[in-house]
């Protein structure tokens, strides 16, 4: 995301454009002496390399065997299930012609491989309750591997425990950020919060997100998410480790609001990005820069969402509080300043997070839920027309499902809009997600077809991130399946997970750590500086797609210019294997919901099957 890639951030229909030269050289410099482009080669049958719930469809991909059957073995090498191959089908995004070996009907507990031909076997996979919980705890413990300014003791990191870097104590106002009572050069204090992604650097709207991200994942599953821990020094307390972690980052992003306007910096920053180091070892002098509309209503939105969730527990009544005052305090600000764009200054060479929107209207939106929701104040609809609005699949540049999904949980609806209408913006899109999970060669909901989808989505489902589309769009279906107890769409969201966890054309599970076969160099400074051989767990790399944004600085060769398969686990390919909050955000959202909503008997399976 905001690392050595980009001189500007994806718009909601471009992927990334390239990447700054001199800063490349920079940091990039340190990179390639342990460079491969020897990559793993592809296994003939992909598939979900953590497993299944028992009631849950269960799929694999198998390419290029010259079979008709396919079996299940048990770990001891029994056969316990034998299947037809379906027809083989033509992926166009992978150029590959496949089959599917659907072996739904087997629901027992165990150890597992799917074998064809005789000679071929998969990864091995488990068949259990929660067999998503090693996974979403993970995806959780990320958040705390990437804190800012706080050491990491070896009681909770292991081997990855380092010190603190960037106290942020002493952050310097940027020109564009000056005002009459904050002048250029002053310094304010902003420590804590999450680095965003491969870099050291902390954003507003991409911290919106992944805090959100976070608040959802508890408000729509809380008996689930109070029963996760990950090893993280608040453990002990009695709040869940879910929101332990996004308290970490709200309060951050709250020292990004000016006391005196209400006004919200839309990032902390070097001027260029760090080489490839410890975080103690990136000392550049770090700056606040540029108040933007964007940044102020996504703050009024986390913060006024935060208001409304953290007063469930007495430790954190005072903090709720401010953050409704700061939602407040930001709304007013944007009111006033209604279309200031974030604008790169032209000494300032990092990510930019910048959103083209003339009005912002997703942002309002999506603020105006909020704080309506927490305060009951439906002035904040008079400038604001959600019958005018998309829905569509939640994104950093599109928060506008954020608001739907949180109206859709509430008894209340603002003037002129009806229940329907919440639901409508939710299902039409899901609806179109799970028609094309059905559809698809690989039985995955990611690769609609462009002229399918709702306004503002995506054109491209493979861009930059495409992991975290896929997660984003499972995301999407389980609030779907929340609201209509229908099962296909469940299902249809379990496709995407099974995609991120190995069933791809890369044969990759792209969370680090999970399955048989992840990143094992991702585009990551802790992870490659610290010399431990492991990359730091639990953190979901981009994933493929055809930008190429990397070739002429990443020594690796590209296995194919395919969106699917163009992947490279290589430090180099910022573009395919960087980690990023957001992403990570949806991906726990994504895997704990599915681990939730699986656990126990659910209705008949919307997919068909041969039995045992």
């Amino acid at each position: 995301m905001a690392s050595v890639n980009n001189g500007s951030k994806p718009s909601r229909d471009q992927q990334p454009v390239a990447c700054l030269a001199a800063t490349m050289v920079l940091a990039l410099g340190m990179l390639c002496g342990g460079c491969s482009s020897e990559e793993p080669s592809v296994p003939t049958i992909r598939l979900n390399q953590v497993g299944f719930a028992p009631t849950a469809p269960k799929v694999a991909v198998v390419a290029g065997a010259d079979t008709e059957v396919f079996e299940i073995r048990s770990r001891g090498g029994e056969t316990v299930f034998t299947g037809a191959l379906a027809a083989p089908e033509f992926w166009s995004y992978s150029g590959e012609e496949v089959r599917i070996a659907d072996f739904s009907g087997l629901r027992t507990p165990g150890d597992y491989s799917v074998v064809v031909d005789g000679s071929h076997e998969s990864h091995p996979f488990q068949i259990r309750a929660e067999v998503y919980r090693p996974v979403v705890a993970g995806a959780l413990k990320a958040f705390f591997f990437a804190r800012s300014g706080t050491d990491l003791d070896p009681a909770h990191a292991g081997p990855w425990a380092r010190q603190a870097g960037h106290s942020d104590d002493r952050v310097l106002i940027h020109a564009s950020a000056a005002s009459a009572s904050r002048p250029e050069g002053s310094l304010i204090s902003s420590p804590g919060g999450w680095y965003d992604a491969g870099d050291y650097n902390k954003y507003i709207v991409n911290s919106a997100f992944a805090t959100a991200t976070l608040f959802a994942a508890y408000d729509h599953f809380p008996e689930y998410f109070e029963r996760l821990e990950s090893n993280i020094p608040e453990s002990a307390d009695t709040v869940p480790d879910i929101i332990d972690e996004a308290v970490i980052n709200l309060r951050w992003m709250l020292t990004m609001q000016d006391p005196m306007d209400g006004g919200v910096y839309h990032k902390l920053t070097t001027l260029r990005f760090e080489g490839m180091v410890m975080p103690e070892q990136a000392t550049a002098d770090r700056y606040v820069v540029q108040k933007s509309t964007p940044a102020a209503l996504d703050l009024a939105a986390t913060a006024a969402m935060a208001a409304r969730i953290l007063i469930r527990w007495p430790q954190l009544e005072d903090l709720a509080g401010q953050c409704l005052t700061a939602a407040e305090a930001a709304w007013a600000w944007a009111e006033a300043n209604p279309d200031v764009a974030y604008q790169q200054p032209a000494d300032v060479e990092t990510g930019t997070y910048a959103i083209d929107d003339d009005d912002f209207v997703d942002e309002r939106a999506w603020a105006a839920v909020e704080l309506f929701i927490a305060g009951g104040d439906a002035s904040y609809f008079d400038q604001v027309d959600l019958t005018q609005l998309a829905g569509g699949v939640p994104s950093w540049p599109w928060v506008s499902p954020f608001g739907w999904a949180s109206l859709a949980d509430h008894d209340e609806m603002p003037p002129g809009i009806s229940r329907d209408q919440v639901e409508r913006a939710i299902l039409d899109t899901a609806d179109l997600l799970k028609f094309q999970a059905e559809e698809s060669a690989y039985r995955v909901a990611l690769g609609a077809s462009p002229e399918r989808y709702a306004a503002h989505h995506p054109k491209r489902d493979f861009s930059w991130g495409s992991s975290s589309v896929a997660a984003s769009q499972s995301m999407l279906l389980l609030w779907a399946y929340r609201l209509t107890d229908d099962r296909s769409y469940l299902d249809a969201a379990l496709t995407n997970l099974d995609y991120i966890l190995g069933r791809n054309p890369t044969g990759y599970c792209f969370v680090i750590g999970s399955g048989s076969l992840s990143p094992r160099h991702p585009h990551h400074r802790p992870s490659e500086a610290d010399g431990v051989a492991d990359p730091l767990p639990g953190f979901m790399v981009g994933g493929p797609h055809d930008g190429g944004q990397d070739k002429d600085f990443c020594r690796a060769m590209y296995p194919s210019d395919l969106p699917a398969r163009a992947y490279v686990d290589d430090v180099c390919s910022y573009a395919t294997n960087e980690v990023a909050i957001n992403w990570n955000a949806a991906l726990l959202y994504a895997a704990g919901g599915l681990d939730a909503l699986s656990g126990g008997d659910l209705p008949q399976l919307s997919s068909g099957q041969a039995t045992p």
